[in-house]
Protein backbone atom coordinates (compact mmCIF):
# COMPACT_ATOMS: atom_id res chain seq x y z
CA UNK A 1 0.00 0.00 0.00
CA UNK A 2 2.86 2.78 1.01
CA UNK A 3 5.50 3.06 -1.37
CA UNK A 4 7.64 0.96 0.76
CA UNK A 5 5.61 -2.60 1.10
CA UNK A 6 6.24 -2.79 -2.60
CA UNK A 7 9.45 -4.00 -2.33
CA UNK A 8 8.48 -6.79 -0.68
CA UNK A 9 8.67 -9.49 -3.35
CA UNK A 10 7.67 -12.37 -0.99
CA UNK A 11 4.35 -10.28 0.03
CA UNK A 12 0.87 -11.39 -2.00
CA UNK A 13 0.62 -8.66 -5.40
CA UNK A 14 0.64 -5.54 -3.72
CA UNK A 15 -0.52 -3.86 -7.17
CA UNK A 16 -3.06 -1.98 -6.91
CA UNK A 17 -2.98 -1.70 -11.19
CA UNK A 18 -6.30 -3.26 -12.23
CA UNK A 19 -4.77 -5.93 -15.03
CA UNK A 20 -8.15 -5.33 -17.55
CA UNK A 21 -9.39 -1.94 -18.43
CA UNK A 22 -11.92 -0.81 -16.12
CA UNK A 23 -15.93 -1.31 -17.15
CA UNK A 24 -16.69 1.54 -19.89
CA UNK A 25 -19.13 4.18 -18.72
CA UNK A 26 -22.51 4.10 -20.07
CA UNK A 27 -23.22 5.93 -23.42
CA UNK A 28 -24.83 9.00 -22.83
CA UNK A 29 -29.06 9.33 -23.23
CA UNK A 30 -30.26 10.78 -26.17
CA UNK A 31 -33.14 13.76 -25.39
CA UNK A 32 -35.54 11.71 -27.53
CA UNK A 33 -35.09 8.60 -25.21
CA UNK A 34 -35.25 10.60 -21.97
CA UNK A 35 -38.64 11.90 -23.40
CA UNK A 36 -39.95 8.75 -23.84
CA UNK A 37 -38.83 6.88 -21.17
CA UNK A 38 -41.06 9.91 -19.05
CA UNK A 39 -44.00 9.38 -21.06
CA UNK A 40 -43.56 5.91 -20.51
CA UNK A 41 -43.25 6.44 -16.18
CA UNK A 42 -46.42 8.29 -16.40
CA UNK A 43 -47.98 5.75 -18.18
CA UNK A 44 -47.14 3.14 -15.56
CA UNK A 45 -47.98 5.26 -12.71
CA UNK A 46 -51.85 5.44 -13.48
CA UNK A 47 -51.97 1.36 -13.08
CA UNK A 48 -52.13 -0.58 -10.23
CA UNK A 49 -49.60 -2.91 -11.25
CA UNK A 50 -45.26 -3.00 -11.44
CA UNK A 51 -43.58 -2.08 -15.25
CA UNK A 52 -42.58 -4.70 -16.87
CA UNK A 53 -39.57 -6.11 -15.33
CA UNK A 54 -40.61 -5.50 -11.94
CA UNK A 55 -41.26 -8.35 -9.42
CA UNK A 56 -44.34 -7.95 -7.23
CA UNK A 57 -44.19 -8.19 -3.22
CA UNK A 58 -43.82 -12.10 -2.82
CA UNK A 59 -46.95 -12.18 -0.77
CA UNK A 60 -49.40 -11.26 -4.26
CA UNK A 61 -47.32 -13.72 -6.36
CA UNK A 62 -50.43 -15.34 -8.05
CA UNK A 63 -51.24 -18.72 -6.60
CA UNK A 64 -50.97 -21.98 -8.63
CA UNK A 65 -52.19 -24.40 -6.50
CA UNK A 66 -55.02 -25.31 -8.61
CA UNK A 67 -53.28 -25.96 -11.41
CA UNK A 68 -50.87 -27.79 -9.25
CA UNK A 69 -54.04 -30.00 -7.85
CA UNK A 70 -54.84 -30.97 -11.82
CA UNK A 71 -51.32 -32.29 -12.27
CA UNK A 72 -50.85 -34.30 -8.87
CA UNK A 73 -52.56 -37.19 -11.10
CA UNK A 74 -49.87 -37.05 -13.82
CA UNK A 75 -46.81 -34.92 -14.14
CA UNK A 76 -45.76 -35.77 -10.06
CA UNK A 77 -46.65 -39.12 -9.22
CA UNK A 78 -46.66 -40.98 -13.02
CA UNK A 79 -43.51 -43.12 -13.96
CA UNK A 80 -40.29 -41.05 -15.24
CA UNK A 81 -40.99 -42.43 -18.76
CA UNK A 82 -44.41 -41.63 -18.78
CA UNK A 83 -43.61 -37.52 -17.63
CA UNK A 84 -40.65 -37.28 -20.03
CA UNK A 85 -43.00 -37.85 -22.93
CA UNK A 86 -45.67 -35.53 -22.28
CA UNK A 87 -45.62 -32.95 -23.82
CA UNK A 88 -45.57 -28.93 -22.49
CA UNK A 89 -48.09 -26.69 -22.22
CA UNK A 90 -49.49 -23.12 -21.43
CA UNK A 91 -51.75 -22.52 -18.59
CA UNK A 92 -53.65 -19.61 -18.28
CA UNK A 93 -53.37 -18.64 -14.06
CA UNK A 94 -56.55 -17.24 -13.04
CA UNK A 95 -54.75 -14.78 -10.34
CA UNK A 96 -52.91 -13.73 -13.94
CA UNK A 97 -49.91 -14.27 -16.00
CA UNK A 98 -49.56 -17.64 -17.71
CA UNK A 99 -47.15 -21.24 -16.62
CA UNK A 100 -45.61 -23.33 -19.23
CA UNK A 101 -45.27 -27.01 -17.42
CA UNK A 102 -42.61 -28.59 -18.89
CA UNK A 103 -40.18 -31.87 -17.95
CA UNK A 104 -36.04 -31.51 -18.04
CA UNK A 105 -34.27 -34.85 -17.56
CA UNK A 106 -30.42 -35.07 -15.78
CA UNK A 107 -28.70 -38.19 -15.36
CA UNK A 108 -29.73 -39.57 -11.83
CA UNK A 109 -33.18 -36.69 -11.55
CA UNK A 110 -35.38 -35.31 -13.71
CA UNK A 111 -37.51 -31.76 -13.20
CA UNK A 112 -41.29 -30.57 -13.50
CA UNK A 113 -41.04 -27.27 -13.63
CA UNK A 114 -43.84 -24.74 -13.85
CA UNK A 115 -42.54 -21.77 -15.36
CA UNK A 116 -43.48 -18.32 -15.16
CA UNK A 117 -43.62 -15.82 -18.16
CA UNK A 118 -41.66 -13.23 -17.37
CA UNK A 119 -41.36 -10.53 -20.72
CA UNK A 120 -42.41 -13.55 -23.15
CA UNK A 121 -39.59 -15.94 -21.99
CA UNK A 122 -40.24 -18.84 -19.49
CA UNK A 123 -37.22 -19.50 -18.04
CA UNK A 124 -38.05 -21.41 -15.03
CA UNK A 125 -36.78 -18.72 -12.49
CA UNK A 126 -39.17 -16.06 -12.97
CA UNK A 127 -40.82 -14.82 -10.07
CA UNK A 128 -43.10 -17.51 -8.76
CA UNK A 129 -41.98 -20.57 -10.85
CA UNK A 130 -42.32 -23.64 -9.18
CA UNK A 131 -40.02 -26.97 -9.54
CA UNK A 132 -40.26 -30.52 -8.47
CA UNK A 133 -37.52 -32.69 -8.81
CA UNK A 134 -38.02 -36.44 -8.97
CA UNK A 135 -35.28 -39.52 -8.77
CA UNK A 136 -34.96 -40.97 -12.18
CA UNK A 137 -34.54 -44.49 -10.86
CA UNK A 138 -38.17 -44.80 -8.98
CA UNK A 139 -39.59 -41.04 -9.24
CA UNK A 140 -39.76 -40.35 -5.64
CA UNK A 141 -39.79 -36.63 -5.02
CA UNK A 142 -36.56 -35.20 -3.78
CA UNK A 143 -37.42 -31.66 -3.51
CA UNK A 144 -39.57 -28.93 -4.36
CA UNK A 145 -37.98 -25.16 -5.55
CA UNK A 146 -39.73 -22.24 -5.98
CA UNK A 147 -38.31 -18.71 -6.89
CA UNK A 148 -40.20 -15.86 -5.08
CA UNK A 149 -37.76 -13.06 -7.04
CA UNK A 150 -36.98 -13.36 -10.47
CA UNK A 151 -33.33 -14.48 -9.57
CA UNK A 152 -32.09 -17.82 -10.28
CA UNK A 153 -29.62 -17.48 -7.09
CA UNK A 154 -32.46 -16.83 -4.66
CA UNK A 155 -35.07 -19.35 -3.86
CA UNK A 156 -37.21 -21.73 -1.20
CA UNK A 157 -36.43 -25.06 -1.69
CA UNK A 158 -38.52 -27.49 0.57
CA UNK A 159 -36.89 -31.87 0.95
CA UNK A 160 -38.69 -34.72 2.58
CA UNK A 161 -37.18 -35.96 5.89
CA UNK A 162 -39.92 -38.24 6.69
CA UNK A 163 -43.00 -39.85 4.78
CA UNK A 164 -44.96 -36.83 6.73
CA UNK A 165 -42.52 -34.35 6.89
CA UNK A 166 -40.01 -31.97 5.34
CA UNK A 167 -37.43 -29.27 5.89
CA UNK A 168 -37.17 -25.56 4.49
CA UNK A 169 -34.15 -24.23 2.88
CA UNK A 170 -33.51 -20.65 1.70
CA UNK A 171 -30.49 -20.02 -0.65
CA UNK A 172 -28.90 -16.75 -1.56
CA UNK A 173 -26.24 -16.41 -3.93
CA UNK A 174 -25.57 -20.34 -2.53
CA UNK A 175 -25.69 -19.78 1.03
CA UNK A 176 -28.16 -21.44 3.05
CA UNK A 177 -29.94 -18.28 5.29
CA UNK A 178 -32.51 -20.45 6.28
CA UNK A 179 -31.26 -24.57 6.13
CA UNK A 180 -33.35 -27.74 7.06
CA UNK A 181 -35.80 -26.15 9.30
CA UNK A 182 -38.62 -28.48 9.95
CA UNK A 183 -42.09 -27.58 9.09
CA UNK A 184 -45.48 -29.64 9.62
CA UNK A 185 -46.19 -31.10 5.81
CA UNK A 186 -45.06 -33.91 3.66
CA UNK A 187 -43.81 -33.47 0.18
CA UNK A 188 -47.11 -35.18 -1.09
CA UNK A 189 -48.98 -32.40 0.64
CA UNK A 190 -46.60 -29.16 -0.59
CA UNK A 191 -47.55 -30.76 -4.01
CA UNK A 192 -50.89 -28.82 -4.10
CA UNK A 193 -50.69 -26.37 -0.94
CA UNK A 194 -50.36 -22.96 -1.25
CA UNK A 195 -46.50 -21.18 -1.25
CA UNK A 196 -47.72 -19.05 1.28
CA UNK A 197 -49.53 -22.04 3.60
CA UNK A 198 -46.03 -23.35 3.82
CA UNK A 199 -44.46 -20.62 4.37
CA UNK A 200 -46.23 -19.32 7.18
CA UNK A 201 -45.83 -22.75 9.07
CA UNK A 202 -41.98 -21.76 9.03
CA UNK A 203 -43.62 -18.79 11.57
CA UNK A 204 -40.43 -16.52 12.51
CA UNK A 205 -38.24 -18.02 11.24
CA UNK A 206 -38.28 -16.67 7.55
CA UNK A 207 -36.86 -13.61 6.98
CA UNK A 208 -38.89 -12.87 3.63
CA UNK A 209 -37.38 -9.30 3.89
CA UNK A 210 -34.32 -10.88 1.56
CA UNK A 211 -36.78 -11.69 -1.05
CA UNK A 212 -38.49 -8.52 -1.04
CA UNK A 213 -35.65 -5.38 -1.93
CA UNK A 214 -37.69 -2.12 -2.41
CA UNK A 215 -35.50 -0.68 -5.81
CA UNK A 216 -36.50 3.14 -4.58
CA UNK A 217 -33.97 2.28 -1.51
CA UNK A 218 -31.29 2.43 -3.65
CA UNK A 219 -32.11 5.68 -5.92
CA UNK A 220 -29.51 7.91 -3.86
CA UNK A 221 -26.88 5.09 -4.02
CA UNK A 222 -27.59 4.36 -8.03
CA UNK A 223 -26.77 8.73 -8.53
CA UNK A 224 -23.59 8.69 -6.35
CA UNK A 225 -22.47 6.12 -8.29
CA UNK A 226 -23.56 7.70 -11.43
CA UNK A 227 -21.15 10.81 -10.13
CA UNK A 228 -18.16 8.73 -9.35
CA UNK A 229 -18.43 7.17 -12.63
CA UNK A 230 -18.48 10.50 -14.65
CA UNK A 231 -14.95 11.72 -13.10
CA UNK A 232 -13.64 8.12 -13.84
CA UNK A 233 -12.20 9.49 -16.86
CA UNK A 234 -9.89 12.28 -15.27
CA UNK A 235 -7.92 9.72 -12.69
CA UNK A 236 -5.21 7.78 -13.34
CA UNK A 237 -2.85 5.27 -11.14
CA UNK A 238 -0.30 6.23 -9.23
CA UNK A 239 1.91 4.08 -6.89
CA UNK A 240 1.90 4.92 -2.92
CA UNK A 241 -0.76 8.13 -4.47
CA UNK A 242 -3.32 10.03 -3.07
CA UNK A 243 -4.70 13.80 -2.86
CA UNK A 244 -4.29 15.16 0.71
CA UNK A 245 -6.32 17.84 2.72
CA UNK A 246 -5.02 20.87 0.81
CA UNK A 247 -6.00 18.79 -3.03
CA UNK A 248 -2.52 18.64 -3.85
CA UNK A 249 -1.73 15.04 -5.31
CA UNK A 250 1.17 13.86 -2.71
CA UNK A 251 2.80 10.19 -1.82
CA UNK A 252 1.21 8.36 0.81
CA UNK A 253 4.66 7.46 2.37
CA UNK A 254 6.08 10.67 3.42
CA UNK A 255 3.75 13.16 1.71
CA UNK A 256 5.78 14.56 -1.10
CA UNK A 257 4.07 16.21 -3.78
CA UNK A 258 3.42 13.93 -6.88
CA UNK A 259 5.44 16.36 -9.39
CA UNK A 260 7.30 13.81 -12.05
CA UNK A 261 5.18 10.79 -14.31
CA UNK A 262 2.15 12.25 -13.85
CA UNK A 263 -0.21 12.72 -10.95
CA UNK A 264 -2.46 9.61 -9.61
CA UNK A 265 -4.05 7.65 -7.10
CA UNK A 266 -3.43 3.69 -5.89
CA UNK A 267 -6.17 1.98 -4.69
CA UNK A 268 -5.99 3.59 -0.89
CA UNK A 269 -5.82 7.32 -2.18
CA UNK A 270 -8.96 6.30 -4.55
CA UNK A 271 -10.85 4.74 -1.46
CA UNK A 272 -9.97 8.27 0.35
CA UNK A 273 -11.03 10.20 -3.35
CA UNK A 274 -14.28 8.55 -2.42
CA UNK A 275 -15.03 9.32 1.27
CA UNK A 276 -13.78 12.94 0.66
CA UNK A 277 -16.31 13.10 -2.21
CA UNK A 278 -19.04 12.00 0.21
CA UNK A 279 -18.09 14.67 3.20
CA UNK A 280 -16.82 18.02 1.40
CA UNK A 281 -20.08 18.82 0.31
CA UNK A 282 -21.35 17.97 3.76
CA UNK A 283 -18.00 19.27 5.70
CA UNK A 284 -16.62 21.85 3.38
CA UNK A 285 -12.88 20.21 3.30
CA UNK A 286 -10.82 17.24 2.52
CA UNK A 287 -9.65 14.44 5.24
CA UNK A 288 -5.95 14.96 5.99
CA UNK A 289 -3.73 11.65 5.44
CA UNK A 290 -1.37 11.25 8.90
CA UNK A 291 -4.76 10.30 10.94
CA UNK A 292 -5.45 8.18 8.14
CA UNK A 293 -2.20 5.80 8.74
CA UNK A 294 -2.77 5.41 12.53
CA UNK A 295 -3.57 2.11 14.11
CA UNK A 296 -7.25 1.87 14.76
CA UNK A 297 -8.66 -1.03 16.99
CA UNK A 298 -6.70 -3.81 19.06
CA UNK A 299 -4.81 -5.22 16.20
CA UNK A 300 -1.21 -6.94 15.53
CA UNK A 301 0.16 -8.23 19.10
CA UNK A 302 4.23 -7.85 20.10
CA UNK A 303 4.86 -10.93 17.50
CA UNK A 304 3.78 -8.24 14.66
CA UNK A 305 5.31 -5.54 16.31
CA UNK A 306 9.06 -6.10 14.93
CA UNK A 307 7.31 -6.34 11.88
CA UNK A 308 5.15 -3.64 11.20
CA UNK A 309 8.40 -0.83 10.15
CA UNK A 310 9.67 -3.07 7.01
CA UNK A 311 5.84 -4.98 6.07
CA UNK A 312 2.92 -2.33 7.68
CA UNK A 313 0.65 -5.58 7.48
CA UNK A 314 -2.51 -3.49 9.14
CA UNK A 315 -1.89 -0.45 6.60
CA UNK A 316 -5.13 -1.41 4.90
CA UNK A 317 -7.23 -2.42 8.04
CA UNK A 318 -5.98 0.96 9.53
CA UNK A 319 -6.73 3.34 6.25
CA UNK A 320 -10.15 1.85 6.07
CA UNK A 321 -11.80 1.93 9.27
CA UNK A 322 -10.28 5.75 9.48
CA UNK A 323 -12.10 6.15 6.39
CA UNK A 324 -14.81 4.28 7.93
CA UNK A 325 -14.91 6.11 11.02
CA UNK A 326 -14.23 9.86 9.77
CA UNK A 327 -17.39 9.34 7.72
CA UNK A 328 -20.00 8.41 10.25
CA UNK A 329 -18.81 10.86 12.56
CA UNK A 330 -18.86 13.57 9.90
CA UNK A 331 -22.37 12.12 8.31
CA UNK A 332 -24.40 11.24 11.90
CA UNK A 333 -22.59 14.00 13.67
CA UNK A 334 -21.33 12.36 16.40
CA UNK A 335 -17.69 10.34 17.18
CA UNK A 336 -19.79 7.59 18.70
CA UNK A 337 -20.95 6.64 15.32
CA UNK A 338 -17.53 6.42 14.73
CA UNK A 339 -16.65 3.45 17.00
CA UNK A 340 -15.19 0.34 15.33
CA UNK A 341 -18.63 -1.79 16.25
CA UNK A 342 -20.25 0.93 14.55
CA UNK A 343 -18.44 0.66 11.44
CA UNK A 344 -17.31 -2.41 10.74
CA UNK A 345 -19.11 -5.67 9.34
CA UNK A 346 -18.84 -8.16 12.05
CA UNK A 347 -21.69 -11.03 11.27
CA UNK A 348 -23.76 -12.57 8.89
CA UNK A 349 -26.99 -14.33 8.56
CA UNK A 350 -25.35 -17.41 6.98
CA UNK A 351 -22.97 -20.44 8.65
CA UNK A 352 -22.42 -22.34 5.54
CA UNK A 353 -22.14 -22.25 1.55
CA UNK A 354 -23.16 -24.51 -1.86
CA UNK A 355 -19.62 -25.61 -2.75
CA UNK A 356 -19.72 -26.39 -6.38
CA UNK A 357 -16.79 -28.83 -7.77
CA UNK A 358 -16.56 -31.23 -10.68
CA UNK A 359 -17.99 -33.35 -8.52
CA UNK A 360 -21.25 -32.03 -7.58
CA UNK A 361 -22.33 -29.39 -5.19
CA UNK A 362 -21.26 -30.06 -1.56
CA UNK A 363 -22.29 -28.27 1.68
CA UNK A 364 -19.47 -26.76 3.73
CA UNK A 365 -19.12 -24.59 6.52
CA UNK A 366 -18.66 -20.44 6.54
CA UNK A 367 -16.18 -19.44 9.11
CA UNK A 368 -17.56 -16.56 11.07
CA UNK A 369 -16.13 -12.95 11.36
CA UNK A 370 -12.51 -13.01 12.06
CA UNK A 371 -10.68 -10.41 14.15
CA UNK A 372 -9.32 -8.32 12.06
CA UNK A 373 -9.57 -10.14 9.02
CA UNK A 374 -13.77 -10.15 8.49
CA UNK A 375 -14.83 -12.46 5.84
CA UNK A 376 -13.44 -15.16 3.96
CA UNK A 377 -14.07 -13.92 0.05
CA UNK A 378 -15.49 -17.19 -1.17
CA UNK A 379 -19.05 -15.90 1.23
CA UNK A 380 -18.79 -12.03 0.14
CA UNK A 381 -21.29 -12.18 -2.54
CA UNK A 382 -24.20 -13.39 -0.46
CA UNK A 383 -22.75 -11.49 2.65
CA UNK A 384 -23.11 -8.18 0.23
CA UNK A 385 -26.65 -9.22 -0.84
CA UNK A 386 -27.70 -10.00 3.01
CA UNK A 387 -26.17 -6.11 3.46
CA UNK A 388 -27.74 -4.54 0.31
CA UNK A 389 -31.67 -5.38 2.29
CA UNK A 390 -30.19 -4.45 5.89
CA UNK A 391 -28.19 -1.73 5.18
CA UNK A 392 -29.95 0.20 1.99
CA UNK A 393 -27.78 2.99 0.94
CA UNK A 394 -24.45 2.04 1.97
CA UNK A 395 -21.09 1.30 0.21
CA UNK A 396 -18.44 -0.60 2.00
CA UNK A 397 -14.45 -0.15 1.59
CA UNK A 398 -12.91 -3.51 1.40
CA UNK A 399 -9.12 -4.55 3.16
CA UNK A 400 -8.09 -7.56 1.26
CA UNK A 401 -6.14 -9.75 3.38
CA UNK A 402 -3.71 -13.33 3.76
CA UNK A 403 -1.54 -15.02 5.35
CA UNK A 404 0.17 -16.33 1.83
CA UNK A 405 3.17 -15.88 1.00
CA UNK A 406 6.63 -16.91 0.77
CA UNK A 407 8.06 -14.00 3.52
CA UNK A 408 8.95 -15.22 6.87
CA UNK A 409 7.59 -15.45 9.49
CA UNK A 410 3.82 -15.61 7.85
CA UNK A 411 1.96 -12.31 9.59
CA UNK A 412 -1.37 -11.59 7.80
CA UNK A 413 -1.17 -9.19 5.08
CA UNK A 414 -3.58 -6.04 4.57
CA UNK A 415 -2.57 -5.24 0.90
CA UNK A 416 -5.49 -3.54 -1.40
CA UNK A 417 -8.17 -1.86 -0.27
CA UNK A 418 -11.50 -1.88 -2.39
CA UNK A 419 -15.04 -0.19 -3.01
CA UNK A 420 -17.82 -2.39 -3.05
CA UNK A 421 -21.22 -0.96 -3.56
CA UNK A 422 -23.89 -3.71 -3.25
CA UNK A 423 -27.42 -2.43 -4.47
CA UNK A 424 -30.54 -3.31 -7.06
CA UNK A 425 -31.06 -1.49 -9.96
CA UNK A 426 -34.28 0.19 -10.92
CA UNK A 427 -35.66 -3.11 -11.71
CA UNK A 428 -34.76 -4.88 -9.09
CA UNK A 429 -32.13 -6.63 -10.20
CA UNK A 430 -29.24 -7.42 -7.30
CA UNK A 431 -25.60 -5.85 -8.41
CA UNK A 432 -22.35 -5.08 -6.89
CA UNK A 433 -20.59 -2.22 -8.10
CA UNK A 434 -16.73 -2.53 -7.43
CA UNK A 435 -14.54 0.75 -7.91
CA UNK A 436 -10.55 0.20 -7.29
CA UNK A 437 -7.60 1.76 -8.01
CA UNK A 438 -8.82 4.44 -9.91
CA UNK A 439 -11.17 2.41 -11.86
CA UNK A 440 -14.41 0.44 -11.55
CA UNK A 441 -14.02 -2.91 -12.52
CA UNK A 442 -16.08 -5.92 -11.87
CA UNK A 443 -17.33 -8.27 -8.59
CA UNK A 444 -16.46 -11.53 -10.76
CA UNK A 445 -12.91 -10.51 -11.93
CA UNK A 446 -12.09 -8.81 -8.31
CA UNK A 447 -13.28 -11.88 -6.76
CA UNK A 448 -11.08 -14.44 -8.89
CA UNK A 449 -7.94 -12.12 -8.30
CA UNK A 450 -8.39 -13.43 -4.39
CA UNK A 451 -9.06 -17.02 -3.78
CA UNK A 452 -8.74 -18.07 -0.05
CA UNK A 453 -8.21 -14.84 0.83
CA UNK A 454 -10.13 -12.55 3.69
CA UNK A 455 -11.78 -9.31 3.13
CA UNK A 456 -12.72 -7.17 6.10
CA UNK A 457 -15.70 -4.54 5.42
CA UNK A 458 -16.13 -0.76 6.66
CA UNK A 459 -19.52 1.09 6.34
CA UNK A 460 -19.88 4.33 4.52
CA UNK A 461 -23.30 5.55 4.14
CA UNK A 462 -23.63 7.13 0.48
CA UNK A 463 -24.97 10.90 0.14
CA UNK A 464 -26.62 12.13 -3.20
CA UNK A 465 -24.23 15.10 -3.70
CA UNK A 466 -20.64 14.23 -4.64
CA UNK A 467 -17.54 16.27 -4.77
CA UNK A 468 -14.30 15.46 -4.12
Amino acid sequence: MTSKSFSLPSLPSLSCIPPIPPTPSPKPVKLRRILRVAALCMVFAAFPFPAAGLDLPTRQIPDDSSLRLALRGSWFTETPERVLSMKSFVHDLAGGGKIQVRSEAGRDEFMVILARERNGAYTGWAQGSWILTRRRADGAPARIRVFLRSDPYTYIQFRPVSFDRCVMDMVLYNAYVVRSLPIPYSIERLFVLPVEDALASAAGQFPRRYLDPQPDDYRDLRAFMAQVRARLPALSFRDDGAIDDAGTYVYIANLKAQEEGGAGLNCSGFAKWMVDGILRPLTGKRLAIPPLKEAFGDRGSSFTEPYEPLRDPFFGLDWTRNLASAALSAILSSRDFGKLAEIEVQSCPFSALIARDPAGNSIRSYPSFLLNAGFSIEGLQPLLYTLAIDEPGTLYLASVNSETGSAVPRIRQHFHVAALVPYFNEYGTFQIAVFESAAETSFSYFRGRYPGHFVNLVRIPAEPFFDP
